[in-house]
């Protein structure tokens, strides 16, 4: 099958969305050294020093949550069985992503290099499922709505 560039974005932000989704479960196993570097949130690094379920079930549920948002990617180019409401679900998944890497802001008075990248990678992610979400849409604007 060959795919457009447009589709080729979507593709692109469904497999960060994959390898993002991979590393939370990653961290898991690494343990908390693992959620320090990835800049977890202070509740889960203490989860993790203590050994309660916040951690792995809230990485396990972020981890679930991305890999949906590929599984949409894959349905909207055509690669995996249409979902539904596929187009409502890029739309949505576009404005968190973006939103996401609105956290860049705040980050450039202390020059966070991690959250530069990530705010980055979040607002490349983003603009491509809303070009997703517009191809779709374009494409099958009376399904999935």
């Amino acid at each position: 099958m060959l795919l457009n560039i447009k589709a080729k974005f979507l593709l692109s932000a469904g497999v960060i969305a994959s390898a993002a989704a991979v590393w939370h479960l990653l961290c898991i196993w690494g343990g908390t050294s693992w959620f320090i570097f990835a800049r977890a949130p202070i509740q889960i690094i203490e989860s993790s020093q203590q050994g309660t379920f916040l951690a792995p079930l809230g990485s396990i549920a972020i981890a679930g949550l991305m890999f949906a948002c590929t599984a949409f990617a894959l349905s909207a180019i055509g690669l995996v069985r249409n979902i539904v409401l596929t187009r409502t679900a890029l739309i949505a998944i576009a404005t968190l992503c973006i939103i996401r890497s609105l956290i860049i802001i705040p980050a450039l008075i202390r020059a966070d290099t991690w959250n530069i990248i990530a705010s980055s990678v979040w607002l490349y992610v983003g603009v491509c499922f809303l070009v997703g979400a517009i191809t779709f849409h374009n494409l099958k604007p009376n399904t999935n709505s």
